[in-house]
């Protein structure tokens, strides 16, 4: 029988793999910053990673742990890995609207305006009101929180669909 030097825990593999897909998620916001593409539709590629990301970590573990995986095992693992990459991108959102491209705020302001006054309906008070609401929520503490709670919260749901499909768990009478 094998026996592993390190014991794999679902918090260890959460970890590891949310760095890791936290890093692959930088690169992708990266380029999509760089190349002025924050609002296409292609910033969904991030959710692509995050449940590849999942998927991965949760193969680990079961391969790792004899082929078994209990349902709160994976969802485990899922929210570690989420909220390591939502810090993670927290972090470099947060860097890189404040410090490397500041200009990147005003131009999601831009697209938000314009989508605003495009649909209609609404005063231009109304859209000043909601372009100042907006602007706490791009900048500073609030935006941190926003980034790695919304990651959280889209990771966990994430997280109980791909578990309930990896998920094998012991037999009970064995």
């Amino acid at each position: 029988m094998e026996t592993n030097a390190t014991p794999v825990t679902t918090a260890s593999v959460g970890m590891r793999y949310g760095l890791l897909t936290g890093l692959i998620s930088i690169i992708v916001s990266f380029g999509l910053f760089a190349a002025h593409m924050e609002q296409s539709p292609l910033r969904f590629i991030s959710f692509l990673v995050l449940a590849g990301g999942m998927v991965m970590a949760m193969r680990y573990y079961k391969e790792n742990n004899h082929g078994f995986m209990r349902f709160g095992e994976g969802l485990g693992i899922g929210t570690i890995l989420s909220a390591v990459v939502g810090a993670l991108s927290a972090i470099f959102s947060y860097v890189y609207m404040n410090i490397i491209d500041p200009e990147v705020v005003g131009r999601m302001m831009e697209k938000a305006r314009t989508d605003m006054e495009a649909r209609g309906g609404l005063s231009d008070e109304q859209i000043d009101q909601g372009m100042a609401m907006a602007g706490k929520f791009m900048n500073g503490p609030i935006m941190l929180v926003g980034v790695v709670l919304g990651t959280v919260f889209f990771g966990v749901l994430l997280a109980l669909v791909i578990s309930a499909f990896l998920k094998h768990s012991k037999p009970e009478f064995e």
